[in-house]
């Protein structure tokens, strides 16, 4: 899952991106709503984390824009101004929730995991495919009651392939989804992770549920069909 922090103090900008990258997110960062509206162009978000006063463009402008071009990205406003008619006005703006400074980091972490719970349609945040179980919550993935042990890129791509089962996920998706900005690696690093993960995933058992298509990426199903190979 991926976030994008909006927020010009900069420390404390730097010091949510590594909570957040600690939670097992990938994490953007930027200072002002002009950049934020940038990434927001070049990458795909599952959730905005945002700032109200800010440089060149404030949040509410930010939001605004965001929901009049069609965004429907969970937005979390991160503001010292606590006034009802501020709350109200952010959230009229098309804001999914609000969270006054200061703030304690486990709240903040409750409050995007249940907005983008919400955004997805997922009550529990669990992803099931076969005996393949993925907590999102937890930070857990458990096959046939077993659990294993990912790292956390590992368990943010099956995230994402679980999230898209039987859709087909290509290295391109996996590299915008999973790496921020400050990635500079070779996407050789895509397939090394895949096929760490297939290892776990699939390894000891019989039934196989992660497939590749040829030419075009992975999927996830729990059965194999024309076109595939283990």
């Amino acid at each position: 899952m991926r976030i994008l922090v909006v927020e010009d103090e900069q420390d404390l900008n730097l010091l949510i991106r590594k909570v957040l990258t600690k939670a097992g997110y990938t994490v953007d960062g930027c200072w002002d709503g002009e950049e934020a509206q940038l990434h927001m162009l070049g990458a795909e978000y599952d959730a905005v984390i945002l700032d109200v006063m800010m440089p060149k463009k404030d949040g509410y402008t930010v939001i605004q824009e965001m929901r009049e071009q069609g965004s429907d990205v969970p937005v979390l406003f991160l503001t010292a101004r606590d006034s009802i008619a501020d709350r109200v006005k952010g959230l009229d703006l098309g804001a999914d929730d609000y969270l006054i400074k200061p703030f304690d980091f486990d709240e903040l972490l409750a409050r995007i995991r249940a907005m983008t719970r919400k955004h997805v349609g997922q009550r529990k945040n669990q992803f099931v495919v076969g005996d393949l179980v993925l907590d999102v919550e937890q930070h857990r993935v458990t096959r046939g009651g077993v659990e294993l042990t990912l790292l956390p890129k590992e368990f943010s791509i099956l995230e994402h392939l679980m999230r898209n089962k039987n859709k087909v996920v290509s290295r391109e998706q996996l590299e915008n989804r999973i790496w921020n900005y400050e990635y500079s690696g070779s996407s050789n690093n895509v397939d090394g992770y895949m096929s760490r993960l297939r290892k776990k995933v699939d390894g000891e058992h019989g039934q196989k549920l992660i497939y590749t298509i040829k030419g075009l990426g992975w999927t996830i199903r729990e059965a194999k069909e024309e076109g595939e190979t283990t």
